[in-house]
């Protein structure tokens, strides 16, 4: 495997911890992806095979260094999801539905937003999110996402073509 020219670090939260994955998180992210209710606004349908979970397991862990910057969620020492950067500047975060509610994705995403901007040249994090997502805008929202952009049937997800709304976070003014 390359040397990643952007080390990737574990980064601590008063109640998290995020690392790069492993092979050893399959079956913790695989119950989160297998998740109806986890993934109803995720841009593929759950994941109803480990194998599938393994294919996207290996690609987030073999994503390359210069444009990947993804973590894996753990929380008390059970992985409970994923939040980071697949493909930056685009930020993505999915934790299983035993974990909402209690403002950990916001915790989790505060540190990798700060990560990446420490770490790359990036001048601006973007996401993209389903309308019927409240909660994911909401958590977006708190962290000083603006919305630029909405667009209609722009990802279809099984038989259900989804719409967009657009969100940017520019890097913050020294």
């Amino acid at each position: 495997m390359e040397s990643r020219p952007f080390p990737m670090t574990e980064l601590q939260t008063s109640r998290l911890k995020l690392r790069p994955a492993r092979p050893s998180d399959l079956a913790a992210l695989h119950a989160v992806l297998s998740d109806g209710q986890a993934m109803r606004f995720w841009s593929t349908p759950p994941h109803q095979h480990i194998e599938t979970t393994s294919a996207w397991l290996r690609d987030m862990i073999s994503a390359p260094p210069a444009t990947s910057h993804d973590f894996v969620v753990e929380h008390r020492g059970v992985v409970i999801g994923k939040a980071g950067f697949y493909q930056l500047p685009e930020i993505g975060f999915i934790l299983h539905p035993d974990y909402w509610g209690q403002g950990l994705a916001r915790e989790a995403l505060q540190a990798v937003i700060a990560s990446v901007f420490a770490t790359y040249p990036i001048p601006q994090i973007i996401a993209d999110v389903d309308p019927r997502n409240a909660g994911s805008l909401a958590v977006l929202t708190r962290l000083g996402f603006m919305e630029t952009g909405r667009a209609e049937r722009t990802l279809l997800v099984g038989d259900t073509w989804c719409d967009s709304i657009y969100l940017g976070l520019s890097r913050p003014q020294p």
